[in-house]
């Protein structure tokens, strides 16, 4: 097919060798030994600090969990609330199988209550027998399953004191270790102990744990894989040892990130794995472009024959290109997650800080360990060949089809991706808390059993907090009654500075159409005296609506950061607004099959999940801002090529076939790479890591395939010359500014 026609054809760019990068490779590779020694010590230290703690406390102990808030009407409601009850948390023991009118049962609860009294920090312990009336009176109730002595169910609350001088989860512990010992006399009792300290503790556990099964599966799978693109197992490694330290130069900036920000426990898996892909991928890039290079530069000599100069040589060049790819590559990664820092949600600023982090600790290692290991084990990576892809093979032939019927293609394609993100149409969020864990897990049972057999004990669905007096709130209060979603309003109770509150109860649990619906209507129906609707779903709505308001300023700064990064790679205005609406569409069929699949609740039994009707919050602005990064990653890796094909001198079609072809390989096999890389941590039980998995793996397939081999080549078809148009002055600043790869 021959080149459309269009603008006349722009200049070649100014060779502008990128010389500083050039001469970073020559240094690493000089020094390469002592690149690798640095880096080893530093990775076996960054493992010691953030995972062994030899330093104090390790990364996992320093994390938290808890529903993703913004500073709004919810959460203001929650402080006060706080500020008003003034106790410390509290640990719960579930006492069943024993009815409390049991001979020895009274007796042996008074001891434990004792015992429990002399645990540091624990200010009072409330039983049945110890309230007001006994067990049989009105406040022992709440403290009975089904508010009924003859359950054969009670529970024992722990409070601790405001002022605590040791870790919440170690009273806990402490409360579990007494209340078995205390009740193992007792034939068919059966214990169990939670709290919030014990949920945090459990869902951080489970997050190291689905880290290890998603770096056990990750790993090996990735270096088999690499054996068979490189044909040997010195090459393939490479990246694998990259991969490695940038798991360990992660968890440290993690670590570091800790003593700063309150850390969620989601966020070590999510940018653990974004840092673990794109490590293979930048090292699959690096190493491939290494043997090249090497291979131009000593094509008449036997690889035993090879010199220090020519190694060195190779590793100048490989960096000024392979490792301006990854540097471009990494600042517009690490831009996209900067997007998240727009939003007001701490835990997804602290998402944005740390996976950026993560992304610096990634390139660095593309630009200096990786370059470094291919220095010191050159002569070996020569010995089965060149790395030079043939200009005829797969990809030039499926791009001469794609261009002889390059509207068929886009419409076809497009269609289909936007037939996948139609399901995104009837997103529904929510912020599961116990159902992040897996069914069975010890604190999600521990609280299903809690909210099943002492209703009264958990709280209402919906709690209004009012600077007014309890009779004044529950006259108001009362007249809601009637709503449809109200099924019970509780006593209003007198909080501290003229302040009081009333719980509202609703059916289907906390973030149930029910308990949305009332937050709703309550907020748009307020009373004369200023209120503050709180709850799960009213911190859901305060969270979306703040989502909304930034997005659209999240969105311009990625775009407009995108726009002008891949314009100083390529002088045109028109390829980089092309990759950001094919990014837009490729996203949206991504999100599309996560609401397919998490909140439809298709696939259940094969990933291994239990559908909430709902996906987590968090997940489509995390889509937004690492998919995107993804998306851009592999556009740059084939942007590159066709950039230098064509400043080289090849005609626009030309460029694009040649450009597929020599990048094809390498862009088809990071994906997969990276695919494996997300299916394993799907394989975790934590539900949103599950849901990020799915929607980033799906998202790097559908943009290595769908996108980078069928789309970009037809619209590039498409477009012609046109696809390097710029306006006049800009061209004019880009022939003397703009970034080319190294002559």
């Amino acid at each position: 097919m021959t080149d459309r026609p269009g603008p006349a054809r722009r200049g070649r760019h100014r060779a502008v060798a990128p010389r500083r990068l050039v001469r970073l490779g020559r240094f690493v590779a000089r020094h390469r030994r002592w690149v690798v020694l640095a880096w080893a010590v530093g990775v076996v230290l960054a493992f010691a600090t953030a995972v062994g703690g030899v330093t104090g406390e390790s990364l996992f102990e320093r994390l938290s969990s808890g529903e993703p808030s913004v500073d709004a009407e919810a959460q203001a409601g929650r402080d006060l609330l706080r500020s008003a009850d003034g106790e410390g948390g509290q640990t719960i023991v579930q006492v069943s199988g024993v009815p409390v009118g049991q001979p020895g049962v009274a007796a042996v609860t008074a001891e434990l209550a004792r015992r429990l009294a002399s645990v540091p920090d624990v200010a009072q312990v409330t039983t049945p027998f110890s309230v007001p009336g006994g067990v049989r009176g009105p406040a022992a109730a709440p403290l009975l399953g089904g508010g009924s002595p003859a359950s054969g169910k009670f529970v024992v609350v722990v409070t601790r004191s405001p002022t605590p001088s040791t870790p919440e989860v170690d009273t806990a512990e402490r409360v579990r270790e007494v209340a078995a010992a205390a009740f193992a006399p007792l034939t068919g009792a059966s214990v169990h102990v939670g709290g919030v300290a014990l949920l945090v503790d459990d869902i951080t556990t489970q997050v190291e744990v689905d880290l290890r099964i998603g770096e056990g599966v990750a790993l090996p799978v990735s270096l088999l894989l690499m054996v068979f693109v490189f044909g040997g197992l010195v090459a393939a490694g490479m990246p694998i040892v990259g991969a490695v330290a940038s798991i360990g130069g992660g968890l440290a900036s993690l670590l570091g990130f800790s003593h700063l920000i309150d850390l969620d426990a989601t966020v070590v898996n999510i940018v653990t794995v974004l840092g673990l892909g794109l490590c293979i991928d930048y090292g699959l890039l690096v190493v491939s472009r290494y043997r090249e290079e090497l291979r131009a530069i000593a094509r008449q000599t036997r690889p035993r024959d090879i010199t220090t100069d020519q190694v060195v040589l190779a590793a100048g060049r490989t960096v000024a290109t392979a490792g301006r790819t990854v540097l471009f590559s990494g600042v517009t990664v690490g831009i996209c997650l900067g997007g998240l820092m727009v939003f007001e949600s701490s835990l997804i600023r602290a998402i944005g800080a740390a996976a950026a982090s993560v992304v610096a600790v990634a390139v660095l290692v593309a630009l200096t360990l990786v370059p470094a290991l291919c220095a010191m084990g050159a002569r070996r990576l020569v010995r089965k060949g060149t790395e030079v892809s043939p200009d005829e093979g797969w990809f030039s032939w499926l791009a001469h089809r794609v261009q002889r019927r390059p509207v068929l293609v886009v419409v076809a394609v497009t269609a289909l991706l936007v037939a996948a993100a139609l399901p995104a149409l009837g997103l529904r969020t929510t912020s599961s808390g116990t159902g992040l864990l897996p069914q069975g897990a010890d604190q999600r049972t521990f609280f299903e059993t809690l909210g099943r057999d002492y209703p009264a004990f958990s709280d209402p669905e919906v709690t209004v907090v009012a600077r007014t007096t309890p009779t004044e709130l529950g006259t108001w209060a009362a007249s809601k009654r009637s709503l449809p979603d109200v099924v019970a309003v509780e006593p209003p109770r007198q909080l501290d500075d003229g302040y009081a509150a009333v719980g509202f109860r609703t059916p289907n649990g906390e973030l149930g159409d029910q308990a949305r619906d009332l937050v709703t209507r309550l907020r748009e129906d307020r009373p004369a005296f200023p209120t503050w609707v709180t709850g799960a779903a009213a911190g859901l709505a305060d969270f979306n609506a703040s989502a909304r308001q930034r997005a659209p300023y999240a969105v311009a700064l990625v775009a407009l950061a995108t726009l002008v990064l891949l314009y100083l790679m390529t002088g045109s205005i028109v390829i980089p607004v092309k990759a950001l609406l094919l990014n837009v569409i490729s996203l949206g069929a991504s999100l599309g099959v996560v609401v397919w699949v998490f909140q439809q609740g298709h696939l259940e039994g094969l990933l291994g999940f239990t559908s909430v009707g709902a996906i987590e919050s968090t997940i489509p602005l995390l889509l937004f801002a690492f998919g995107f990064g993804l998306s851009m990653d592999y556009e740059v890796f084939l942007l590159s090529r066709i950039v230098e094909l064509h400043d080289q001198g090849h005609g626009d079609n030309e460029s694009v076939v040649l450009g597929l072809q020599r990048s094809g390989r390498i862009i088809t096999s990071a994906a997969i790479l990276i695919v494996i890389v997300f299916a394993g941590f799907v394989a975790g039980k934590l539900l949103i890591i599950k849901e990020t998995g799915v929607a980033l793996a799906f998202a790097v397939l559908v943009d290595a395939t769908l996108v980078r081999i069928l789309l970009v080549p037809a619209t590039m078809t498409l477009l012609g010359r046109w696809n390097w148009w710029a306006p006049a002055p800009l061209r004019r600043w880009h022939a003397r500014h703009g970034i080319a790869e190294a002559g």
